[in-house]
Order: C-alpha cells, then structure tokens, then sequence
C-alpha cells in the first residue's frame, strides 16, 4: 500500500483539519468531535442542512459546506459512519431555530445513527426532518443492502434543497424539495479497479485485470454483474439504459447528467463516459439542460465512474443555478 498518509487511524483526523485550513473563508472545524461547520455558524432564520457519513468519499460531505448547501458535514471513519455523539452537534450547531433537515445516505448505519442524533437533538429542542437518499438503481433487493444505496445524486439533493433553504423557504417546503429531488434521480457506477482502505492495507475486493464491475458501490459492495473489460461506450450504454428504465424520463424532458468520477479515473476519460451518455440520452429525445462532470463522490482512489441523471422541472433548474460557495462546487 502506497498512501500519502502519517498513521491510518490518524487519516480522517489529519485530512479535515487540513482541509479546515485551506478554506478557512468558508468553513470553521470542530475536532472534538470531528465536525465540518459553515464559516460564521447558523444564518438566522435560515433552515439549517446537516449531512454526513464515512470518510473516503471526499468531496463529499464536507466540501459541500457553504453558502447555498450545507450547514455543517460528520465525517466518519473511512467508510464508516458517524456515531450519534458526533452528529448531534451537528444538528444543533446548524440551527437557528428554523429547524434543521438532515440529508441520510441509505446505509444501515448511517441511517441508525441519524435516527438516534435526531431523537436526542430534539430532546435539546431542535426540530429535524431528515430525508434518506436512495438513487442508486443497482440495488433493488439485495443480502448486502437495505434497499437502495445512496450515492453521487445525493450531491444533488444538497445543492437543490439548500439553494431552498437560502432563499428562505421553511423545514417542510425544504425536506419536501429533497424528498422530490431523490424521487426524481437515478445513480449507476462502473469500478474498473478496487480501492484500498487505509486502515485495512490491502484492496477492498478483487477484480481481475480483464473484468470491471457493473452496478458497484461506493463502499467496493457488490455491483449486478462482472463483465470482460469493454469500451467506455459500451459501459456507459450499461449505466444509462438501467437509468433511463427506472426513471422512465423521455422523450421532450429535461434532465440534468452528472459523470462522477470515483477517484481514480481522470477526468479526461470522464468527458469520454458523458460525450456517449450525453449522445444516448439526446438520441431518445431528453435535453441535457444541465451538466456536472468531475470527482465529487469517491471510493478513495477507486477507478471508475458513475452517471446520475436528474429530471428537471423549472424549480429544480432555478435552484441547480442558484448561487453556491463551498470547496468543491461555486458559482
């Protein structure tokens, strides 16, 4: 294992208090518990946001923080989730008394973790509503999940429903936002090669050099189905076509398409996967109206990528284009 770190079980810790540092403008850190919080703190009468989850998939959640997304991140241990005694600062830190929606990724443990920090935040007397992201249309019914995993449309969830909370829309207006935003967003990943989880030292699972990994998880959990390694067109075709099923967007609608990279794919080969995303979905009649191409919900440094296809109404795409100042997304 060839890692740019000091100690593994120091990694998360070291990483997010470098990252405090380099955008000092926009963000404050808490390190006891570990907490990511937006520069200045609560905005009054402003619904907070509070998202998080384990470390390793960097940008996410923290650099989402700022102006126009998040209020506060938890990051966990690599691929681990916060615990409750981390998320509850959370919560409280990000409320102005407009109440706080707390974004979950539909992990088991994310999930029981979030449950608990909201029943005890409210004992403290903030009011939480919390939307679970599931967008990831690999999984149906499966052993190894509780139903659909969250994955990179869980960044469209944040930009949308805090875009929401700036303009000063109330909790329900802004919980149901993001409830919508995830009825209407499908996610699918391809991993050409396993990552390598820092405290672990060896590859989270194994794939030949000849095979990828159709469906995978950004956690390395099983994907649909291995295949013999194929062209960037053809795998895009198994990422779109699964999308375009479940979603049943068509003909005449817009959509916004978002490539992610999952750590270790340049971006060039990124513009390769959306050019033959963006042809299949123009073929059948979608407007690509909106676009994101780049590495925004990671696997550590996993090869591969994921389309997420996002349907757009005019509310949606007024509050896509709402201004936004984090670390890794502004305009």
């Amino acid at each position: 294992m060839k890692k740019l770190i000091n100690d593994p079980e120091h990694v998360v810790a070291e990483s997010v208090e470098g990252f405090g540092w380099a955008n000092a403008d926009i963000v404050d850190v808490r390190t006891d518990p570990l907490l990511v919080l937006r520069r200045g703190g609560a905005v009054h009468g402003k619904v907070g946001l509070v998202s998080g989850g384990g470390a390793g998939h960097e940008p996410l959640h923290a650099g989402f923080v700022g102006v126009g997304m998040l209020d506060a991140a938890v990051p966990g241990a690599v691929f681990t989730s916060p615990s409750p005694d981390q998320i509850v600062p959370a919560l409280v830190a990000a409320d102005s008394g407009s109440g706080v929606l707390a974004i979950v990724k539909n992990y088991t443990g994310d999930v029981l973790n979030f449950e608990t920090a909201v029943e005890l935040a409210e004992e403290d007397g903030v009011t939480v509503a919390v939307v679970v992201v599931d967008d990831d249309v690999a999984v149906k019914d499966s052993l190894y999940t509780a139903g659909r995993r969250g994955v990179a449309g869980t960044v469209a969830v944040e930009k949308i429903a805090g875009a929401a909370a700036e303009r000063g829309d109330d909790l329900a207006t802004v919980a149901a936002i993001a409830a919508r935003v995830n009825a209407n967003v499908r996610s699918m990943g391809v991993a050409l090669t396993a990552c390598t989880v820092p405290h672990v030292g060896g590859p989270s699972f194994d794939l030949p050099e000849d095979e990828v990994e159709i469906g995978i998880g950004i956690h390395g959990e099983p994907g649909r189905r291995r295949i013999p390694a194929a062209s960037a067109d053809e795998i895009t075709g198994m990422l779109v076509d699964p999308i375009l099923e479940d979603l049943e967007v068509g003909r005449g609608e817009d959509v916004l398409l978002f490539v992610n990279g999952m750590g270790g794919t340049p971006l060039s080969e990124l513009y390769v996967v959306y050019r033959q995303a963006h042809r299949l979905l123009t073929e059948r009649g979608i407007t690509v109206a909106r676009s994101l191409v780049g590495n925004y919900v990671t696997s550590l440094e996993m090869q591969g990528a994921s389309v997420t296809v996002l349907r757009l109404d005019e509310e949606f795409t007024e509050l896509w284009d709402a201004p936004v100042h984090t670390a890794a997304l502004r305009w």
